[in-house]
């Protein structure tokens, strides 16, 4: 077995991991780089070796860190299957196109106004690509196994999102296990992880690897902003990302409804029509859940859709006018750096009455991480907008395992009584946080470990 690290490795984006098993060459993930510019000009260049040779994707989940460069990859030449579970496919569907539908506009855009530093912008991959791109995938069977050739692949289910998986690879009686990323214990909508079998090789994923998450009740941490949001005349922007986060928020929404803590008077906007789509496919997908079919049914309950661009325009300009009636705006993306949210962030930053609560990892380099950390102005579209809005960080509602929570799944992966793994590689996190990691399995659990480099092929 061959393991190169092109991407994830030095950072907390752009997950991907070529696994080569003889003449057999596997992709695990296909992600975008995301945050410091210097990492997203990574997207634009090849992925590394023939990209023709490649057998096959496996796909851990659906965020774009994980498979939002599928699309480059099959305009580099790729054509072959894409392994994941039916909802991550069916998620991956919405979350493609519309990654693409947002590159289009990006290129318009730059190309109407001059802003490019290129004589014409152009998308990383256009929607008829991504398009294409859906008809390679494979939904693995209900039992997660998948044979190719004689390689046994199988995906476990990991928490964190629908669908989403740790990947196990045995070929020639050796073996590789992938965590993706770990789901949290006592998420809001996700089930605790699988156990899933063990393996000589871990690649662990490490985003929270320094940090453990408050013991804070995001229900009643959202009630309490509301309440004095609320009462000074203010609105509340929860900047969100589109598919696990956003209904993670709509289900505590709900229940502050229902529990007579929000107003009925007080709409709830969502404003995305990727989270729209994501929501209808959370509501299908209800028996991977872990609270009821009925309560998944409820998310929608009352709760206005914006879908066209210049209604959403209208609802910005609406909620910063002088003696605006307050609302709930949930607007994507999770990390303010483009979308549909920068349309709220521009009209209702500069204004101190109301609320901005980023729900989940800011990763370094984004709009968000910059805000949440207390810079008072911002650059959005060309502008620099004042930040006078209250701003709050709602750690409760991060989809992740925290460094206790991937130990944890460390040791039920491997017991006291079982061999330990030969070697653990810590990727998926910024360099504070996969070191801080190693530092834990090294001297809590004493297996070899360590952080591997961007690029970097190790044998074994």
């Amino acid at each position: 077995m061959k393991l190169t690290f092109l991407g994830a490795a030095d950072t907390v984006t752009g997950s991907r991991h070529l696994l080569t098993l003889g003449d057999q060459r596997l992709l695990l993930d296909a992600g975008l780089f995301q945050g410091f510019k210097a990492l997203r000009e990574r997207n634009w260049r090849p992925l590394g070796g023939p990209t023709t040779e490649l057998d096959a994707v496996l796909l851990s989940h659906a965020h774009l860190d994980h498979c939002g460069y599928l699309p480059a990859l099959r305009r580099q030449g790729f054509k072959g299957p894409i392994y994941a579970t039916a909802a991550t496919r069916d998620l991956c569907d919405v979350l493609l196109r519309d990654s693409a539908h947002l590159q289009e506009e990006d290129a318009r855009r730059a190309n109407r106004d001059g802003s490019s530093r290129h004589e014409k912008a152009q998308p990383l991959y256009s929607v008829r690509e991504a398009e294409a791109t859906m008809k390679q995938f494979v939904a693995v069977p209900r039992d997660g196994r998948v044979m190719l050739g004689g390689t046994e692949v199988r995906f476990t289910p990991g928490g964190h999102l629908l669908g989403a998986t740790s990947i196990h690879v045995r070929h020639g009686g050796r073996s590789l296990l992938f965590s993706g990323d770990v789901g949290r214990a006592g998420d809001l909508l996700m089930p605790t992880p699988q156990v899933p079998p063990a393996a000589d090789i871990v690649m662990i994923e490490s985003t929270y690897g320094n940090r453990l998450h408050a013991p804070e009740d995001a229900q009643a941490r959202l009630a309490q902003i509301l309440r004095t949001t609320l009462k000074r005349g203010g609105s509340l922007l929860l900047p969100s990302f589109a598919i696990g986060r956003a209904q993670a928020l709509l289900l505590v929404l709900q229940r502050l409804r229902s529990a007579g803590e929000l107003p009925l008077d007080v709409p709830i906007w969502l404003d995305s029509p990727m989270a729209e789509q994501a929501t209808e496919l959370t509501i299908q997908h209800a028996k991977l859940l872990r609270i009821s079919a009925s309560e998944a049914r409820s998310l929608t309950d009352r709760v206005h859709y914006v879908t066209k661009q210049a209604q959403s325009l209208k609802l910005a300009a609406s909620l910063a006018a002088p003696r605006a009636k307050p609302a709930i705006v949930i607007s994507a993306s999770g990390m303010a750096t483009g979308g549909r949210v920068l349309n709220y962030l521009e009209t209702l930053a500069p204004q101190p009455q109301h609320h901005i609560a980023f729900p989940g990892f800011q990763a370094g380099g984004t709009r968000g991480a910059r805000i949440v950390a207390g810079e008072r102005e911002v650059k959005i579209r060309g502008r620099w907008v004042p930040v006078n809005a209250e701003i709050s960080h709602l750690d409760g509602f991060s989809g992740h395992a925290d460094a206790d929570g991937l130990l944890q799944w460390l040791r039920a992966t491997y017991p006291a009584s079982a061999r330990p793994p030969e070697q653990v590689y810590v990727v998926h996190g910024e360099p504070a946080a996969a070191d801080a990691l190693r530092g834990r399995i090294q001297d809590e659990l004493g297996w070899a470990v360590r952080v591997p480099q961007h690029g970097e092929t190790v044998e074994w």
